[in-house]
């Protein structure tokens, strides 16, 4: 499968000359502008941005270095290409891992695209499956956070019923249901907290996201909605009118299983303090599982006060 690149360019030249030698290489979409290509960053986290950068365009910048800026898009690797007349001495403010002269870019832009995708898988730890942070990122956000005494709501998502479907239907089709998921919840915490929030992939059907208090609880319901709708199109249609697969389970006996639904914990360091993401983790973990003891997808929030002994 061919790895995702972006190409922003206002430049119809830059735009025929970057994907004629990159189309053999890689899947490329193109946009106008970084403002109209924002969107679809949000939506789907490519491989490598690159990005056509002309002498004295701040708002290219401005808009480049916020979006590096977000914990979720500083790992995004962006190779420039920079207009001939560009002064180095801009380097300090501008947030590029590399960059080729754009009277190079004949000779230099496949090496260099293939280069900076090279560094930032060896240097990064990213999901491959969803470009999601992992593990690692994950575990320096909430610490960081409970550091700096922050306050935010934590939430722990977590697919049902996502084995059987794996087993019934492959690992492919597995995939995109655990890459579209990943997107979904990505746009729609995006697109409701554009600044300060953060979503990682733990791992398998495994998510987790960071907003403020106050948005958490509405874009739960929205991701629920939008997982709700789209997650029966990945079933056969007699699956889906039955609303239920036959499988084995993991005592290898078979049963009915139905449509997956998610499942999501939450929990909020405002009414108790948490001193290690382990602490605040395991309680939105506990609520992901008291979530899973209802039928179909819901969140169910941790509201109880507690108070220090």
């Amino acid at each position: 499968m061919k790895k995702n690149v972006m190409l922003i360019s206002s430049d119809v030249v830059v735009h025929s000359i970057a994907e004629r030698l990159l189309k053999d290489r890689y899947d490329v979409v193109t946009f106008n502008s970084i403002r109209s290509a924002l969107d679809h960053i949000y939506y789907d986290v490519s491989t490598l941005l690159i990005i056509d950068i002309k002498a004295g365009d701040s708002i290219t910048i401005d808009v480049l270095n916020n979006l590096k800026n977000d914990p979720m898009f500083n790992q995004l690797p962006v190779l420039a290409i920079l207009s001939d007349d560009y002064t180095l001495k801009q380097w300090d403010s501008l947030f590029v891992e590399d960059y080729v002269w754009l009277s190079h870019m004949e000779r230099e832009l496949v090496v260099r695209a293939s280069l900076c995708i090279t560094r930032a898988e060896r240097s990064v730890e990213i999901n491959p499956l969803t470009r999601l942070p992992g593990n690692i990122s994950i575990t320096r956000q909430i610490q960081n956070r409970l550091d700096e005494g922050r306050l935010f709501a934590l939430a722990y998502a977590d697919l049902d019923h996502f084995k059987p479907f794996n087993d019934q239907y492959g690992f492919s089709r597995g995939d995109e249901v655990i890459k579209i998921t990943g997107r979904l919840i990505l746009n729609i915490v995006k697109n409701r907290q554009h600044h300060d929030s953060f979503i990682g992939h733990i791992g398998g059907d495994d998510f987790i996201f960071i907003m403020n208090t106050n948005l958490i609880e509405d874009a739960s319901k929205e991701i629920i909605l939008a997982f709700d709708k789209i997650i029966p199109t990945f079933y056969n249609p007699d699956d889906r009118e039955q609303g239920h697969i036959q499988a084995t389970d993991r005592q290898g006996n078979i049963q009915l299983f139905d449509i997956m639904t998610l499942s999501i914990g939450i929990t909020m360091n405002n009414h108790e303090t948490f001193s290690h993401y382990g602490e605040i983790t395991e309680r939105a973990s506990e609520m992901k599982h008291y979530a899973k003891q209802f039928r179909g997808s819901c969140f169910r929030m941790d509201r109880r006060k507690r108070t220090s002994p």
